[in-house]
Order: C-alpha cells, then structure tokens, then sequence
C-alpha cells in the first residue's frame, strides 16, 4: 500500500462514511509507533507534523524524510501532512521539496488573524499549495487549547464557513464544535448537530482537532455527522509518558533507552490501533 496522498485517503474515508487518523509526530519513536498501530488495525492514517515539531528538529528535513521511509515501507496507505503552518517562508520551503518528500498536505493556519485577512492569506497559500499537488486545510473558528485556555464557548458558524471555502478554494475546513487542543481529560462535548449543519453547508471535508479530549463514543458520532479527518496528539503523549515514568520507576537502574522506551512505544502503537478502529471504522470487533 506504502505512501498514499492525503486527498486519496480522505476520499476513501468519505466514501465510507468514516474519517481518516491523523497522528502527531514528534519523534521517529512517534512515526514508527504511528505506523505500527495504523497497520494493526488495517486502517490508513496521516503522519502528521506540526509547525512546532519542525521547530523542535530545527529543520523538517530529516524527520519527514523517516517519514517518507515508514511510509514507503507500510504494509497499509500512510500519508504525510504538515499541521498548524503559520510561517509562510516555512510553508514556500516545503512546497517546494513536497515531491521529494512525499507530502501530500498541508493545514495553513492564519485563524489568529480576523476574517478578512484570514480569507486573503489563506487563499494566497492555497494556490500555491494546490499548484505543487498538494490538498490544503485551513481553520474557521478558535480551536482552544493553543496557549493552554479552552475555549468551549466557539463555534463555526455555517454560513461563514461556506462563504470561507468559496473564497479561499481550500480542499479541507478545521472547524470549532466544542473541541479543544492540549486537554488532559476525555471531557469535551461535541456539538454534533452543529458537525451536521456544517457538513450540509460546505462543499469539502471537515476536519477535528483536539480529540484526545473527546471520548470515543463521542468521536463516533462526530463522524457519523460528517467530520472525515480526526487530529490526535495529546492522547498519544498522555500513553507513552505514563508508560516510559512506569518503566523508568520500576526499573530506576535502566539506563539503555531501548529497554526503558519499549513500553511507551507498545502504549502508542495500541492506542493508535484502537483510535482507528473507532475513527475509520477499521475492522470493527478486532
């Protein structure tokens, strides 16, 4: 199956009334627990890096090009995506060794800026984008969480969200609908019949972030409605910190990082089998 465009795996997922993965990455431990638990399940999943993970690397290079190595070699359709871009000399450089790379998307976020201005830049990004072969998502609608505040009380509007896609010609909408970035407890409620609403009123595939505060049930439901790509992060950060303090404290002598990170690499590949099999619908009962 190995590396497989973003707008393929979102299409797919539409058609089956399901939603595509999409895992952060930080780490080479992350991409390969990513597509470990992605093809235990037998669902296809994004390799998702941030703005901030790129920050951290001090360049994108060389963890996208383990990525593009992972992908290749999955036994099930990875794609690569660039999450919470806002440095537009950042993005021009991407676009421009995507191919190389095999990055099949990016998310230009420019929803810190008002609507007007958030509609120019994103409009300019998104051809630029599209014109290398890339899918684009944008943002409408505070997402909370980003400096550490929820913010449960923001909404996409419907009618906004429509007038935004037709002027910005973006491919995905990452809308508001009572999620929230960062949070530590499975407690967000969806505003599902809002995802419905939203789903009817725009031409392209709506996307959630913040879902490691959302239960599963709940994830399920915001499918059903109509969200067709799922972010996840925080979740898998929560597993594999818990599982490396558990072995690090029952084994405090440990000193090689291949034993003591071994359970926090099992913790994420299990959970990421099990949130595709509720986000994609993956073998259902396995």
């Amino acid at each position: 199956m190995s590396l497989t465009s973003t707008r393929r795996l979102v299409a797919q997922a539409s058609a089956d009334g399901g939603a595509v993965a999409a895992f952060n990455v930080i780490t080479l431990d992350h991409a390969e627990s990513i597509v470990a638990g992605a093809s235990r399940a037998g669902a296809g999943a994004l390799l998702q890096l941030s703005e901030n993970a790129i920050r951290f690397h001090g360049s994108p290079w060389p963890i996208l090009a383990a990525c593009r190595e992972l992908a290749d070699a999955a036994s099930v359709p990875i794609g690569i995506h660039l999450d919470h871009l806002e440095d537009v000399g950042l993005v021009r450089g991407i676009l421009a060794r995507a191919g190389e790379f095999g990055i099949g998307s990016l998310m230009f976020d420019a929803s810190r800026l008002d609507y007007s201005e958030n509609v120019r830049a994103t409009r300019g990004i998104a051809e630029e984008a599209q014109a290398a072969g890339l899918w684009v998502e944008a943002e409408l609608g505070a997402i909370g969480g980003k400096e550490g505040a929820h913010a449960p009380g923001v909404r996409t509007n419907p009618d906004e969200a429509r007038s935004f896609v037709e002027q910005t010609g973006v491919d995905g909408l990452a809308v508001a609908v009572g999620s929230s970035h960062a949070m530590l407890e499975r407690s967000a409620v969806i505003d599902v019949a809002l995802v419905g609403r939203l789903a009817t009123s725009v031409s392209v595939p709506l996307v959630l972030h913040g879902s490691s505060g959302i239960a599963d049930d709940m994830i399920r439901q915001a499918v059903e409605a109509g969200i067709r790509k799922v972010n996840v992060g925080t979740a898998l950060n929560i597993a594999s910190t818990a599982a490396l303090r558990a072995s690090l404290a029952a084994a405090p002598d440990v000193i090689d990082p291949r034993k003591f990170s071994r359970g926090a690499r099992d913790a994420t590949v299990a959970l990421v089998a099990q949130l595709c099999r509720v986000i994609s619908f993956a073998r259902l009962g396995a």
